[in-house]
């Protein structure tokens, strides 16, 4: 197994510079980012970091080499979704500090995180523009995805950015959306995956394992009494957590990790309903994981959640899960 599979486990060492409407990251051995300095921009929410979003990064870096300029990517924090619309609690792909990380490892030299305020929420198009876009980044050309939108409800799309660049001396490339099958590649169609028990498509269309990131609880104690230790992982509400059902997983903590099956939400045979919860059977693990975080990347769907009518059909069960993993994705905790 390539370690590669799990560097989204482990934060970068960034360094942060702030600005009227959020913070500007880049890595800790690079310079910062100086005042006016030209640079090519693209612009996302760029939750989950998935394919289509990393051919859009792929084609603003192509053009940042060819400028000589830097390349610098622009996302918000919360996703705007969450503050113009209705609740979506339960629909984030990925924490805003794992979209910055992620984005710097596909190789945008600085991250800009807006603060999605009320009061950014309110900027006419072209005050964004000239407060973020130019302002703040100098930007020479700004690499956006086709069905793109910014300001006040929405009010600008790429038309109204291609025309507030010819006006202020900016480029503006718009890129169609990347198609899988015969559907755009997207967050949302990302979600309705994952919540239909379909997380090999999920996966596929992330480019990368599907995790989320939790903390450690004390449970019941049932899975101790089987005879495997049992990670019982709360996790935070908005985080995106696939449907209820038992899966195949990495737990990782630290630079380990272990191999599990994984039941997502509250098993049925105890009916105690938890939000954004999932227990966690971990092969070749000893020790104490209370209070740590962890990161849960999901490698496949073994089964869906069912009642049992006993407590030795149940431990049958997930035996069998158990012996699935160890089989296809190790018995011993791996180093990453």
């Amino acid at each position: 197994m390539s370690e590669d599979k799990f560097e989204m486990s482990h934060a970068l060492d960034t360094k942060a510079t702030r600005f009227r409407h959020g913070w500007m990251y880049c890595r800790s051995d690079s310079s910062a980012l100086s005042e006016a300095e030209p640079c090519v921009v693209t612009i996302g929410a760029f939750d989950g970091v998935h394919r289509g979003h990393r051919s859009l990064v792929e084609s603003a870096l192509e053009d940042a080499r060819g400028r000589g300029v830097r390349c610098v990517a622009v996302t918000f924090d919360p996703d705007p979704a969450d503050v113009v619309g209705s609740s979506r609690m339960g629909t984030r792909l990925m924490r805003v500090a794992d979209r910055r990380d992620a984005l710097i490892r596909l190789g945008i030299d600085s991250v800009v995180v807006v603060s999605f305020t009320t009061t950014v929420a309110t900027l006419e198009p072209q005050a964004f523009v000239d407060d973020v876009l130019l302002q703040t980044l100098h930007a020479v050309c700004v690499h956006v995805g086709r069905n793109f939108r910014f300001g006040r409800h929405g009010a600008g799309d790429v038309d109204a950015l291609a025309a507030l660049g010819v006006q202020r001396g900016f480029d503006v490339t718009a890129h169609e959306l990347l198609d899988a099958g015969e559907e755009h590649i997207s967050s949302t169609r990302i979600r309705q995956l994952l919540r239909s028990s379909r997380l090999e498509e999920a996966n596929d269309l992330l480019g990368h394992w599907h995790f989320v990131r939790g903390t450690v609880l004390h449970g019941r104690g049932e899975g101790t009494s089987f005879g495997f230790p049992t990670a019982n992982v709360e996790c935070e509400p908005m985080d995106c957590l696939p449907a209820e059902g038992v899966y195949a997983c990495y737990v990782v903590q630290g630079n380990l990790a272990w191999p599990a099956a994984a039941n997502v939400g509250a098993p049925p045979t105890f009916a105690e309903a938890r939000p954004a919860f999932l227990e966690a059977n971990l092969i070749g693990f000893s020790g104490d994981l209370y209070g740590a975080e962890v990161t849960v990347f999901f490698v496949k769907w073994l089964r869906a959640s069912r009642e049992f009518d006993s407590l030795r059909e149940l431990e049958k069960e997930v035996l069998a899960n158990i012996s699935w993993v160890r089989h296809n994705l190790g018995s011993q905790a791996l180093e990453v």
